[in-house]
């Protein structure tokens, strides 16, 4: 399996470094990872190609003094209900105070499991941000950026807002396919990301300290990725569980499974937090 592969390489990089400030992460990353493996996953002769299960574990990476990992949800009839994130209450300690030179992120990139790939998702990144980012007095808070992308990290990469790359944030999709209401406004084009379209009706923007938002991301004419964008400040003060209904677009690009709706839900006995896309419907 590709999760005994993860443990291992975590614990040979754990005896190698024999570092004791690895220790901590190192342990609450095994310990996630035999509560992960302990789901049922897919069987090969599940019936007409269903899952066994409800919930296929993807990629597991440490972050701060825990862990995190994605995964996709399916209901009782295997058809994809969510998409999501969860980690560990320790992931929210330890983390990075301060970013690399020339970002204002430490980006998590996980992948989607194998077995279970929904369309026309292909791998998402939590993106930590100690200091928050443009607009100053809006989002300069500490926050996590959640990253669903529609895109390769190939195509990402190649993502550099220099030079002739910036036409391809300048051009937008067509109406149709960004909700009625959000709008693109200058500067908020990143590398390996794309361009950030908000909702000028959020909170945030009303004078309301932001907590939580979400954005719909764009490159080259094309929407590439849905992005809930939470404050720290929001998880530690709510460790509850809260779904909230996102605009839609009146028509889709590619066809595959979007949401109506993303949550942020806290588990008091797992002492877990998950921000996932919910309420999955083809379209």
């Amino acid at each position: 399996m590709d999760e005994d592969r993860n443990a291992k390489n975590f614990c040979a990089c754990e005896a190698r470094n024999n570092t004791p400030g690895l220790f901590l992460p190192v342990v609450a990353l095994i310990s996630a990872f035999l509560l992960i493996v302990a789901l049922p996953v897919f069987t090969a002769d599940a019936p007409e190609g269903r899952p066994e299960a409800r919930m296929v574990p993807g990629e597991l990476k440490t972050m701060g003094n825990g862990v995190i990992w994605s995964w996709v949800g399916y209901d009782s009839g295997g058809t994809p209900a969510a998409i999501g994130v969860t980690f560990t209450e320790s992931a929210l300690s330890g983390l990075p105070e301060k970013t690399p030179p020339g970002g204002h992120s430490i980006d998590y990139e996980l992948e989607l499991p194998k077995r279970a790939g929904v369309a026309p998702y292909n791998h998402i990144v939590v993106n930590w941000n100690p200091a928050g980012h443009v607009p100053p007095g809006v989002y300069d808070v500490p926050h996590f950026d959640f990253h669903f992308y529609m895109i390769t990290p190939e195509e990402r990469n190649r993502i550099t807002v220099k030079k002739e790359d910036l036409a391809r944030h300048a051009r937008k999709p067509p109406a149709k396919f960004v909700p009625a209401g959000y709008i693109l406004p200058d500067g908020t084009q990143e590398p390996r990301m794309g361009s950030h379209w908000i909702d000028p009706e959020g909170p945030e923007f009303h004078n309301q300290p932001f907590r939580k938002t979400f954005i719909y991301g764009s490159y080259d004419g094309h929407v590439t990725f849905y992005e809930p964008m939470i404050s720290l400040a929001y998880l530690l003060e709510n460790r509850t569980n809260a779904a909230e209904a996102i605009k839609l677009p009146a028509s889709y690009e590619k066809r595959g499974y979007y949401p109506v709706a993303y949550a942020v839900k806290y588990d008091a006995v797992r002492r877990e937090y998950s921000v996932s896309l919910e309420g999955m419907t083809i379209r």
